[in-house]
C-alpha cells in the first residue's frame, strides 16, 4: 500500500465512520464508492473489502447497544443464521456479475437508501412532533381539570347563601392558601392519572409487541433476502435489517437497530469468509480504513447530540444522492 493511498484512506474512513455514528447506519454505503473511485480497487475487490469495514462499525455499535440491553440475542442469532445461506449465494453471484453491472446495480441500491434515510427521517421528526403535543396537551388539560374540580363544589354553597352574609362569613383572605393548596393537590392528581395513562399505553405496546406471532416461512424468505443483499453489494443492510426485525420478528424500534448489528455481523461474517480465500484483498489497506471507521464512529455519536438527527439525515441522503447520480452517469455508458 504507497502512502498516497494510505493518506487517502484516513479521511475516507473517518467520514464512513461518522456517518455511522451520527446517523447509526448507512455510511457503509460509502465504503465500495471510496474503495473504487479513490483508492483504486476493482468493483469485486471493493464489494468484498467493504464487507471489513461493515463488520467492524458492528462489532463497534452492538457493543453499545448491548451494554444498553438493546440487543436480542436469541433473536439476532437465528435471524442472522438463517441468512448466511443468502450470504454465501449473494457473494458468489457477485463475483460473477460483470463489474459494469455490478456499479450500475449499486447506484440504484444507493438511491434507495437515500429515500429509505429521507423517509424515516421524515418519519421520526413527525413522530417526536406528535409526543410533543401530546405531552402540551396533558399538562394543559391539568389545570383545567384543578380548576374544574374548585368552582363545581364551590357553585351549590354560594346559590344557597346571600352575597352579602358570604362576603362576612367567609373572608376572602385567609382562604387563599387552602385554596390554593387545593388547586395543587387537583393539578397533582390530573398529571398523576395522566402519567399512568401513558405508562398504561406503553406497557400495552409493549406486550402488543411481545405476543407478535412469527411467521417461520416469513422469517426465512427476509432473512435470506438480507444476507443476500449483504453478499452481493457489500453492505451492511440496517435499511433492511431493521424494518425486518420490526415487521418479522415484532421488535421495538430501539431494540431492533441494536439488534440488527448482530445480524449484520453474522452476514457480513459469513460474506467475508465465502470470499477471503479468493486472494483479491488488501489487508493493509482494509485495515486502515476499518480503523479510521472506528475512530470517526466515536465522533459521530459526540455529533449527534449537537445537530439536528433531521439535519443530519437530509445532509447524508443529499451526498448518496450526488453519489449514486455520478456512479450511474459513469457506468450506465458503458454497458
Amino acid at each position: 500500500m504507497s502512502v498516497l493511498i494510505a493518506v487517502t484512506a484516513l479521511p475516507c474512513g473517518l467520514l464512513i465512520g461518522l456517518l455511522l455514528g451520527a446517523l447509526g447506519g448507512g455510511g457503509s454505503v460509502l465504503a465500495v464508492p471510496a474503495l473504487v473511485y479513490l483508492l483504486g480497487q476493482s468493483p469485486h475487490a471493493a464489494t468484498a473489502g467493504a464487507l471489513v469495514v461493515v463488520a467492524v462499525g458492528a462489532v463497534s455499535g452492538l457493543v453499545c447497544h448491548a451494554r444498553a440491553g438493546r440487543v436480542r440475542w436469541v433473536a439476532g442469532a437465528a435471524f442472522g443464521a438463517l441468512g448466511t445461506a443468502g450470504s454465501f449465494t449473494g457473494s458468489r453471484w457477485s463475483a460473477s456479475v460483470n463489474p459494469g453491472v455490478l456499479m450500475a446495480a449499486f447506484s440504484g441500491l444507493m438511491l434507495v437508501v437515500a429515500v429509505g434515510m429521507v423517509m424515516r427521517g421524515n418519519r421520526g421528526d413527525r413522530d417526536g412532533r406528535r409526543a410533543a403535543a401530546e405531552e402540551t396537551g396533558a399538562v394543559a388539560a391539568a389545570p383545567a381539570a384543578g380548576a374544574a374540580g374548585l368552582v363545581r363544589p364551590a357553585e351549590p354553597e354560594r346559590s344557597r347563601r346571600p352575597e352579602r352574609s358570604e362576603r362576612s362569613e367567609r373572608p376572602e383572605g385567609p382562604e387563599r392558601p387552602q385554596e390554593r393548596a387545593t388547586w395543587a393537590v387537583s393539578l397533582w392528581d390530573a398529571v398523576r392519572t395522566s402519567s399512568g395513562r401513558r405508562t398504561a399505553a406503553r406497557a400495552s405496546r409493549g406486550s402488543g409487541a411481545g405476543s407478535h406471532r412469527t411467521r417461520p416461512l416469513r422469517t426465512v424468505v427476509t432473512a435470506s433476502a438480507v444476507g443476500l443483499l449483504t453478499g452481493f453489494f457489500g453492505v451492511g443492510g440496517g435499511f433492511v435489517v431493521v424494518p425486518a426485525l420490526t415487521l418479522v420478528l415484532g421488535l421495538e424500534m430501539p431494540v431492533a437497530v441494536g439488534t440488527s448489528l448482530l445480524v449484520i455481523l453474522i452476514n457480513s461474517g459469513a460474506a467475508l469468509a465465502t470470499r477471503a480465500g479468493t486472494g483479491s484483498l488488501d489487508w493493509p489497506l482494509l485495515a486502515t480504513l476499518a480503523a479510521c471507521a472506528a475512530a470517526g464512529s466515536s465522533l459521530g455519536n459526540r455529533l449527534a447530540g449537537r445537530l439536528r438527527p433531521q439535519t443530519l439525515t437530509t445532509s447524508f441522503a443529499a451526498l448518496v444522492t450526488v453519489l449514486a447520480l455520478a456512479m450511474a452517469a459513469t457506468t450506465l455508458p458503458s454497458l
